[in-house]
């Protein structure tokens, strides 16, 4: 032990604490070089090469290896992970200072270090004897860090001397600040700045463009009049804040106009409240501006390179997908090669000099409007995490062949006996849920819901429950699964597949005819599924009059049951709503779509829907029950009346009456609001009061109050049956499993602010995932129209809007926007009334849910921004030449997003 040292720290349950930190040096910590003998190296431990095989330097034609600094870590990642470079040194100290700063940087670099054939070592120079260096009085910490990164530097020039004095192995400090840079050549070590050092690689001049653009020491890039207003130090920040003259919040642009955004004000001060007060009494929203940046949250971003018409010149203009972001300048020598392919850039700096932010070159993705090329692009924007499993990952995976063991019984019910069969939909692997209902002997009937038992096979904490908890969700594209956990537990050992035995977690109640429930229970199970049925296979099981089997009898009396639910539920308030979802035939030798064609609902789909809201809701309650506290829930929020406003009066402008004091009210009305001679009306208005919802979140109990699901209408609400795709499913499982018994707790399980972290998440991640699947519904959509040519379709008005209107095509499921006014022509006289929603273009009135017809076609004019253009062919406008034209439907964002700014 070295230090020893002591001080106080309050708890988060305002109880004080004494802490003592002990600091402790060892001399038996290796140097990672294989040639090395002196070191006691471990079995399997990454090292760095006897004779490194990295690409050949002009600056050091030796052999060598790197060790880079704090800054050269966070700002040249890019560079690092590149398969050129190899054999490098990450101190303790530096990967220390990087965790502090950036927690995506630090991600990716202990990915590299884990890698083996990157041979990344990482070297604990904070407790080794000769390596670690006490802070000076009157010295920064970070010129501390300097000191002992050129301390771990020197230590290992000395120390590769003595393994082979004829071909000695040489350490380059990589460092960007001239001050550590000259005070290192001053004691003899070999530095160079990271560019220098990049260079000089003969044989890879591309690795340049990858150079982050960092000026030294914050100084401008360039030089030129002063364009942006410096932001305020945080100190003065920090002042503002605690004060109430600065609010703190997220800033969100908006997706439709760059040129607008909101911030979302964090925290529920005093000087908060008075600002939410004022906004609602006035009904305005206040402005503000920005003053300063707390943290950033840049990204590499997907795009496309704009070429500039400069002969020979090496700066571009970088496009992002990504319309709310700036282009960006980058520097690049492979300009030709790149035109026309999407490319990944990294922003570094915004100079208050430059229109434009410094950028480099990260990645090229492929030609722009590939397939393959275009659905990597959606995952990126949309920040999915699709990287294949890795090894670390894929080691906590059962070893095959795999079968079941009297220890695995030992809390477990065998209920292979039982007539159990799952219903999903065609192509199905993932399969989570499985059924049964049979009677029992006192004349009620006995249904189940099994669930697929995953958290049996992941257990917390490790690399593959990590990983689990990272992905959230299992993301559905048009022709892709990117899955939440690998393969063989998705689609094998946890998919309740027919005529194998599966674990599950089963939840059964006791129920009379008439659907009341008598008894619960819940327990962990085996179970062989008698048959994997699509819907349509049951349905046509159920409606068969010749099939009398224990599967189609189970079925029925499932249906039977179903139907009284879903009635108790309808009257209780829970809502029906509608949502245009569209399915794709693939032709299977190009896989493009051949057909696009709107689901079809059976009675099926209700069936299974309805027992697994029950089992949802039952395990809701004894989850809570036992962990009042801990308890992962999931809640839906009542909309604001204000929501309401476009759906009342689009029902109003059809003489009908629509109803929004409670969630009961709304479907009540909504049930009535049919008209005789417009069947498909009462859908309209569905789909119309599904867009006036909230977005339902995942949530800790112990730091909520609001348990209740609005949509459904129900007091308390999780999710407990799909946990092959859901990673809150197995948070849930595993509270479950806790509270019959059937499981041992663990620390983080009863944290109430780690579930709440983990809840933000998995929160961010559904919504990703929701947004990147409509992405791929728009890209598939361009691609069917593409093929199609131009397409003539009826639709149905769902908003007017001041200079547009929006149509949904029922045929495709597919929304856009006409509009009648364009850029360099004569503008048409137009008349909007918000009282009855319609707008009069010339003399022709157009109203909420009226009748048009469209011809559809793709506009392909732009390459990166693709759209669906629709033309009005029916009504006639009267009275004028009248441009019709839609907005995009864009892989980039939610498809009923407008990009072109529509007039509220």
């Amino acid at each position: 032990m070295l230090t020893s040292r002591t001080f106080l720290k309050r708890t988060r349950a305002g109880a004080v604490m004494k802490v003592v930190r002990e600091h402790y040096l060892r001399e038996d910590i290796a140097c990672g070089a294989a040639a090395c003998e002196q070191c006691g190296q471990q079995p399997g431990e990454p090292r760095l090469e006897a004779q490194p095989s990295g690409a050949a330097s002009s600056l050091c034609p030796a052999p060598h290896y790197l060790l880079p600094d704090t800054n050269v870590l966070l700002h040249q990642i890019d560079i690092l992970e590149d398969p050129v470079i190899t054999n490098v040194i990450v101190l303790q100290t530096v990967l220390q200072e990087v965790r502090k700063r950036s927690a995506p940087v630090y991600k990716r670099i202990r990915d590299v270090i884990a890698n083996p054939e990157k041979h990344f070592y990482s070297f604990t120079n904070e407790h080794h004897r000769e390596t670690y260096i006490e802070q000076e009085q009157g010295e920064t910490a970070n010129d501390r860090n300097d000191k002992a990164i050129r301390v771990a530097a020197k230590w290992y020039d000395e120390h590769l001397k003595k393994i082979n004095d004829e071909e000695t192995i040489q350490v380059i400090l990589l460092t960007n600040d001239r001050n550590n840079k000259e005070k290192a050549v001053e004691e003899g070590l070999t530095a160079y700045t990271c560019e220098e050092y990049i260079k000089s690689l003969i044989a890879n001049p591309d690795l340049v463009d990858r150079l982050a653009c960092v000026s030294d020491e914050g100084k401008e890039i360039e030089s030129g009049r002063i364009i942006f207003s410096e932001h305020l130090p945080l100190s003065k920040l920090q002042q503002g804040i605690k004060s109430g003259i600065y609010f703190q919040g997220t800033f969100r642009a908006n997706r439709d106009n760059y040129l607008e955004a909101t911030v979302w004000v964090h925290g529920d001060t005093e000087e908060n409240k008075e600002l939410k007060s004022s906004v609602s009494k006035n009904m305005l929203r206040p402005s503000g501006r920005v003053v300063g940046i707390i943290k950033r949250n840049w990204r590499p971003f997907c795009g496309m390179l704009s070429k500039s018409q400069i002969k020979e010149a090496r700066r571009h203009l970088f496009t992002p997908a990504d319309r709310r972001i700036p282009r960006i300048r980058i520097e690049t020598r492979q300009s030709s090669a790149l035109e026309g392919q999407r490319i990944i850039v990294a922003i570094d700096g915004w100079p208050r000099n430059s229109r434009y932010p410094n950028g480099h070159f990260v990645k090229n993705l492929g030609t722009a409007g590939d397939k393959e090329t275009e659905t990597e692009v959606l995952l990126l924007e949309h920040d999915v995490p699709h990287q294949a499993f890795s090894q670390a990952v894929l080691s906590f995976l059962p070893k095959m062949p795999w079968s079941i063991t009297e220890e695995d019984m030992k809390f477990r019910e065998d209920l292979r006996y039982l007539c159990v069969c799952s219903v999903d939909p065609p192509g199905c692997t993932d399969i989570d849920d499985a059924l049964h209902c049979r009677e029992l002997e006192n004349g009620n009937l006995e249904v189940g819901v099994h669930i697929a038992d995953v958290s049996h096979f992941i257990r917390p904490g490790n690399a593959l429950d990590q990983e689990s908890a990272k992905r959230g969700t299992t993301v559905y594209l048009c022709e892709k699964r990117i899955d939440m956990v690998p393969e063989l537990l998705s689609s094998n050992l946890c998919s309740l597949r027919s005529n194998v035995d599966r674990f599950a977690f089963s939840c059964i109640w006791e129920m009379n005819h008439n659907a009341e429930i008598l008894k619960t229970r819940f327990t962990k199970s085996v179970i062989n599924s008698k048959a994997s049925l699509t819907y349509a296979e049951a349905q046509m099981r159920i409606d068969s009059s010749s099939m009398k089997d224990d599967i189609t009898t189970s079925l029925r009396g499932l249906n039977k049951l179903a139907k009284i639910l879903k009635k108790r539920r309808i009257d209780n308030g829970a809502l029906t709503l509608s949502s245009p979802e569209v399915r794709f035939h693939i032709d299977s030798e190009t896989h493009d779509p051949i057909d696009l064609q709107t689901k079809e609902l059976k009675e099926t789909n209700s069936m299974v829907e309805e027992f697994m809201l029950l089992a949802n809701i039952s395990v809701a309650k004894k989850i809570h029950e036992e962990f009042s506290e801990y308890a992962l829930l999931r809640k839906h929020p009542a909309p604001p009346p204000s929501n309401y406003d476009i759906l009342v009066k689009a029902a109003k402008s059809k003489n009908l009456e629509i109803k929004t004091d409670s969630a009961k009210a709304l479907a009540d009305t909504l049930d009535k609001a049919e008209s005789p001679d417009f069947p498909y009306l009462n859908t309209l208005l569905r789909i119309l009061a599904t867009r006036c919802m909230m977005q339902a979140v995942y949530f800790c109990s112990g730091m909520d109050n609001d348990f209740h699901h609005y949509g459904l209408a129900s007091p308390i609400y999780t999710h407990f049956t799909s946990p092959i795709r859901r990673y809150a499913d197995i948070i849930v499982h595993r509270l479950l499993a806790v509270a019959i018994q059937a499981d041992s707790t663990y620390p983080e399980l009863t944290d109430k602010h780690k579930l709440a972290d983990l809840c933000k998440n998995l929160n961010y991640r559904h919504k990703m995932a929701q947004y990147a699947q409509r992405a791929s519904v728009a890209f598939h959509t361009q691609l069917f129209f593409k093929n199609k040519g131009v397409v003539n379709e009826e639709a149905y008005i769902l908003f007017v809007r001041k200079n547009a209107i929006v149509v949904l095509i029922p045929k495709y499921g597919l929304e856009g926007t006409v509009f009648f006014e364009e850029k360099d022509k004569p503008k048409p006289n137009l008349n909007y009334n918000d009282e009855v929603p319609s707008l009069t273009v010339e003399k022709t009135t157009f109203y909420t849910f009226d009748k048009v017809k469209v011809n559809i076609m793709l506009d392909a004019s732009n390459i990166q921004h693709q759209k669906i253009r629709m033309a009005l062919v029916e009504p006639k406008i009267l009275g004028s030449d009248v441009p019709n034209q839609t907005t995009e439907l864009s892989t980039n964002s939610e498809p009923e997003k407008k990009k072109k700014k529509l007039k509220k």
